[in-house]
């Protein structure tokens, strides 16, 4: 199956993209011995990424309707950007498998086959998932990933800031490549838009965003692990694992809910995470989490706009965050607004921006 009509916006061949102004990326901040550069400056809206096998980096967006390849790095450390789909509804969800990109659409799952051979003249997207559950509101836009059991991970925001959907919304679920098979894999998630597998466990940990509207301080945005199949992780009934909701929280006792493994801070709209592997960075990094977090919209004082890495202490559980990159807001004034990580083979990471229009490389030397 094709999307045919239904995309007849969707170019068949990779259009360039104009040049934006370029991020002030001098104004963020690192840790001594680490340096940040703009990777590549001109990604609309640019949300989640992925690795091809011939390392061209994967860009899905929020608003451009876009999907972006970002050509290997030159001698200057920029990457060339081709649009290689467009006229989608919120492709932010981006996930290589084999070859193939997987692209997230509202209430669909589509794929670009063998694409870095393609790259000049991509091919016309292929549904392999249709009529995901859909209902007008917030949260419909989806961060996608292959697990370890080489099954597609999906989430199914809830449609509201706060409400009751059963298990039909605020889920995570997961199907086969082919789009067959979908099944249910954890409830209770207002809204994920990030989430990996620890190597060595393979237990799945995401980050969820607290509901709104019940002041500055509360509930705390969640880091959350899943060991097995099936759990719940509160909402609408219960936030940040201890904090009963106003309107449901007489339903449930918190009790009933596994509660989250760190409390990432309210409104800080914790966003996209990778474990960190790599070789590049000192050794406290290797094993822990990196987190992009959005930052709040709707906080008298604004947080998050930042990113963090969490270190695992020695009896393996996580501990609080440390800023690892901040600097995209001033005060009241934010510039910047980071929404995923992306390590790459040779232990530098990605971080991309869907305010600035930009991704930038974190590097470390010990300079």
């Amino acid at each position: 199956m094709r999307w045919g009509h239904f995309f007849a916006g969707v170019a068949a061949l990779a259009v360039s993209v104009p040049a934006v102004a370029v991020p002030p990326v001098n104004r963020l901040t690192v840790p001594a011995g680490f340096h940040i550069a703009v990777y590549a400056d001109h990604v609309p809206s640019a949300r989640e990424m992925a690795v091809g096998d011939d390392g061209t980096v994967f860009v899905g967006s929020m608003s451009a309707g876009s999907v972006y390849a970002l050509s290997p790095m030159d001698a200057n450390g920029r990457a060339a950007v081709r649009v290689i789909a467009r006229g989608l509804r919120m492709p932010v969800g981006v996930a290589f498998r084999k070859g193939d990109l997987y692209v997230s659409d509202t209430t669909r799952i589509v794929v670009l086959r063998d694409i870095e051979h393609h790259l000049d003249k991509p091919p016309e997207p292929e549904v392999v998932a249709d009529n995901l559950p859909y209902r007008a509101g917030d949260h419909s836009w989806k961060f996608i990933a292959f697990g370890p059991d080489d099954r597609l991970y999906v989430p199914i925001g809830a449609p509201c800031n706060i409400c009751d959907v059963g298990h039909a919304f605020g889920k995570l679920i997961s199907m086969k490549p082919d789009g067959t098979n979908l099944r249910d894999e954890a409830y209770g998630i207002r809204n994920t838009v990030g989430f990996t597998w620890q190597p060595g466990t393979e237990n799945l940990w995401f980050t969820d965003n607290g509901r709104d509207m019940l002041g500055d301080d509360i509930p705390s945005d969640e880091l959350n692990e899943r060991t097995v199949a099936g759990q719940s992780f509160g909402y609408p009934y219960c936030h940040q694992g201890n904090l009963p909701d106003p309107m449901f929280g007489r339903q449930h006792s918190c009790s009933e809910f596994v509660p989250p493994v760190v409390k990432l801070g309210a409104h800080v709209a914790a966003l996209g995470l990778r474990f960190y592997e790599g070789g590049m960075f000192p050794a406290a990094y290797r094993g822990g989490l990196l987190i992009a977090e959005h930052g709040s919209w709707n906080r008298s004082e604004l947080s998050g706009y930042q990113v963090v890495s969490v270190h695992f202490g020695a009896d393996g559980k996580p501990e609080k965050p440390d800023v690892l990159v901040g600097g995209f807001r001033e005060g009241q004034d934010a510039w910047g607004r980071p929404a995923d990580v992306q390590p790459l083979p040779d232990g530098s990471v990605l971080i991309s921006d869907d305010t600035a229009d930009a991704v930038y490389r974190l590097t470390y030397d010990g300079k």
